[in-house]
């Protein structure tokens, strides 16, 4: 079985350690799991990682608590967001040659970040804290900076929603800088490494 009965998850492999519990490849043709995964951490266990980007994509204006932006295509239909996923698998597979599956696990496990800050009080004030990131929360930032970066590539400007997501992806999985979640990533690892 394959991935919209286009592409395969057969060989594909997750090489991060840490990523490989929750970077579900389970084959199906129709992605979606109508919300039946209940039990805690299903999301990230059960669920495919290509509908978890979907899934993304339907609030993709959402920033800290606020939803910033509105657009019209970001309507929390389903089959708008696996539009936009599939365009997106399309341009990369054509200008690639290679599973777009395939690209995207190693997007994900080159813009996961490691370290992070938090705040922690202690006598009244507040002091950055580096954490690590629990591996769960990694392929959520990871997957929550492929569609921002591609959204502020393409809201009013000529550049559709579907040709950012797949210009930010292949980026990723180049490791070039000029991607929105690698940027994020280095960010956030060197406001750990100056919180240590």
């Amino acid at each position: 079985m394959k991935i919209f009965d286009l592409y395969s998850t057969e060989g594909i492999e997750v090489k991060d350690a840490g990523l490989k519990k929750y970077i579900n490849l389970d084959a199906k043709i129709m992605l979606k799991s109508h919300g039946r995964h209940r039990d805690r951490l299903a999301k990230y266990t059960k669920m495919n990682i290509v509908e978890r980007l979907a899934n993304q994509l339907q609030v993709p204006g959402h920033r800290r608590k606020k939803h910033i932006i509105m657009t019209s295509w970001a309507s929390g239909k389903y089959e708008m967001t696996m539009k936009i996923v599939l365009e997106a698998f399309k341009i990369i597979e054509g200008r690639l040659k290679i599973n777009p599956v395939q690209v995207f696990v190693k997007a994900i496990e080159n813009s996961a970040p490691r370290d992070e800050i938090t705040v922690i009080e202690y006598g009244g004030a507040r002091y950055p804290q580096a954490v690590d990131v629990a591996p769960a929360r990694r392929v959520s930032l990871v997957l929550r900076y492929f569609v921002h970066g591609a959204y502020d590539k393409s809201f009013n400007k000529k550049t559709k929603m579907f040709q950012a997501l797949a210009e930010e992806i292949i980026k990723a999985y180049e490791g070039n800088q000029e991607s929105y979640a690698l940027q994020r990533k280095n960010e956030s690892e060197r406001q750990a490494d100056g919180a240590r």
